[in-house]
């Protein structure tokens, strides 16, 4: 039987399934939130790769998964109903960039967190558990939650978080909130005053970080513009905005993030992926970081380099003074 809505399947405790939801919510799309994923509860999803959100088309009742490319194939099924697109070049693809820094890099700061100290442990295990049982899993709480936070834990040096790299990430945490708190002093949203791709990138991530124990008291502590940015975001289907002319001086900075941790972690990746190396390692700030290899965050750089190749010469002349100070240039063009 084909629904008149969309369907998005996700959990709360997926910052990706908050990032599309709070997207199809501020372009007031009509949608159903139903809690689960491809395995837990009624639906048995045939997706690949099994993630969420999962988004059910209302027309054919399809299945499509990864955040980024149904952000995108909303925009082609919704031309111009409040994109969260910028229209200028130069700002599109900062707002690529910026997206896809959150989605693959900020979420190790929202992993580790969540799994690195005691009372986060504690407190996601029996969440999680207890979102899965209201999903439809069976089980008891307990067991449930004894049973994710042990399986997580084991999945944390594949991506990087272990305490030989808390200190690079938990860096990057804090300079990163110190700049969105600057930045949102003076203006809305990265952009302007209506939210892009890459707020609600940010938006996923950091709403996982101002629920669990530990960041979430740093965030309230150091950013309480931020943190209260957040809760506002969840709905942003009131927001009404524009585009701003120019990128604001914090965007550079945030560029600066990038140019000095993203980049060198992406580029040390690809590298380590096209040897055939099972982990990949580098010096970021000095600091020693390492973790497994991933082919998804080899296209990630691929992505990037083909979007900066692409655009107009006009806009690369724009972006050249704020991606080369930065050191984001060198990985965008060289070899």
């Amino acid at each position: 039987m084909k629904e008149s809505s969309y369907v998005l399947i996700g959990m709360p405790a997926s910052p990706y399934s908050l990032k599309m939801r709070a997207l199809m919510r501020y372009r007031r799309l009509d949608f159903i939130w139903e809690m689960g994923s491809p395995r837990v509860g009624a639906r048995q999803i045939d997706v690949k790769p099994p993630l969420i959100p999962v988004l059910r088309l209302p027309e054919d009742g399809s299945y499509h998964v990864d955040s980024t490319p149904l952000a995108h194939l909303l925009e082609e099924r919704h031309p111009g109903q409040r994109s969260v697109l910028p229209l200028d070049p130069m700002l599109g693809f900062l707002n690529h960039l910026i997206e896809d820094m959150a989605d693959e890099w900020l979420t190790k700061a929202m992993f580790h967190y969540r799994w690195a100290y005691a009372e986060c442990i504690d407190y996601c295990g029996r969440w999680l558990a207890g979102d899965m049982l209201a999903a439809g899993a069976e089980g008891d709480l307990e067991t449930l939650a004894q049973g994710i936070s042990t399986r997580q834990i084991e999945r944390m040096p594949l991506v990087g978080c272990t305490p030989e790299n808390a200190p690079v990430i938990e860096g990057s945490y804090l300079r990163l909130i110190a700049i969105l708190e600057r930045h949102l002093a003076a203006q809305r949203y990265l952009f302007g005053s209506r939210p892009a791709l890459a707020d609600f990138a940010l938006f996923g991530q950091l709403q996982q970080l101002a629920t669990d124990p530990v960041p979430a008291e740093i965030m309230r502590r150091q950013a309480q513009r931020l943190y209260d940015w957040l809760r506002r975001n969840d709905d942003a289907s009131g927001v009404e905005g524009r585009w701003a002319d120019e990128p604001a001086a914090t965007i550079v900075e945030l560029l600066g993030l990038a140019g000095e941790i993203y980049f060198p972690f992406l580029q040390a990746n690809a590298e380590a992926f096209a040897a055939g190396a099972d982990t990949m390692s580098l010096e970021i700030n000095g600091q020693p970081f390492s973790q497994g290899t991933f082919k998804y965050q080899v296209r990630c750089y691929e992505r990037l380099r083909a979007l900066f190749e692409v655009l107009d010469p006009a806009s690369q002349v724009r972006l050249e003074p704020l991606l080369e100070p930065s050191g984001c240039l060198a990985y965008l063009i060289e070899g």
